[in-house]
């Protein structure tokens, strides 16, 4: 398996197989609380902000340097792609109709789209970037690149597919279909890993600007997406940590990972 878009493309199916993990979960749970809802979902928005820095925005900085003739022009690269990146997913959720469990429903008017529907489409709306990230990660042909990523991405899954799964039964639907749903949504990643891997790998050049729209696509998720999701209770002290607790879990993934 020498082909960084193979190489993405498992290292996403792995990252988002790993959604079934905690989603099976949802069988033995009888029933899962706001408060811990939300603290699953902070564990996993801070492993996913440890990884767009770690794992993204630092490399992203140093390809950028390492190829701009000075730092502004570097600096420039980066937070260009960052802003293309934001601006990307902010315009699929503005045109794609989808709904949030404490959000509800965004995007345009979809009254003959069934309900789970937009379930789905919020949930990969989520997942694709992370995809993505994965594979972009695993595009400089360095398996040691993507792999940090890929079991970052893969532990903030766990906590968010039994979230998902959760949320789905909490509103109706049956724990079969939650845990389905959860878990095809996660293993849609591989197809953002394929998109990601492709266009870093084929485009060499790009490289920096691929690994600062990933950034930016992972940061949209987690600052419009995640955090507004955790906050539904009161228990913002409890989410805060947790999502700390998150972020240092990943730092340490990614230092003792070398």
């Amino acid at each position: 398996m020498t082909s960084p878009i193979v190489q993405g493309v498992v290292g996403g199916l792995a990252a988002g197989a790993a959604t079934g993990l905690g989603a099976v979960m949802v069988y033995s749970l009888r029933r899962l609380s706001a408060r811990g809802h939300d603290l699953l979902l902070s564990i996993a928005g801070g492993i996913m902000l440890a990884a767009t820095f770690y794992a993204l925005l630092d490399p992203a900085v140093a390809v950028a340097r390492a190829r701009a003739a000075s730092s502004w022009g570097a600096s420039a690269v980066v937070c260009g792609g960052v802003a293309i990146g934001v601006v990307t997913l902010w315009v699929l959720h503005r045109h794609v109709p989808h709904e949030h469990f404490v959000q509800g429903r965004e995007g345009p008017e979809a009254e003959a789209v069934r309900r789970i529907w937009l379930f789905v489409f919020a949930i990969t709306l989520h997942n694709l970037p992370e995809g993505m990230a994965v594979g972009v990660g695993f595009a400089s042909g360095e398996v040691s690149a993507g792999l940090p990523l890929a079991i970052g991405i893969g532990l903030q899954n766990v906590p968010e597919g039994l979230a998902v799964a959760a949320g789905l039964v909490s509103i109706g639907y049956r724990r079969t279909t939650a845990f389905l749903v959860s878990l095809g949504t996660g293993v849609l990643e591989s197809l953002g890993a394929a998109f990601g891997a492709a266009a870093a790998w084929l485009a060499e050049s790009l490289l920096s600007w691929t690994l600062a729209f990933a950034g930016g696509a992972m940061l949209f998720v987690i600052v419009g997406e995640i955090i507004p999701e955790t906050r539904r209770t009161q228990a913002h002290g409890g989410t805060t940590f947790a999502f700390l607790g998150g972020f240092l879990l990943m730092t340490a993934l990614h230092v003792g990972l070398g």
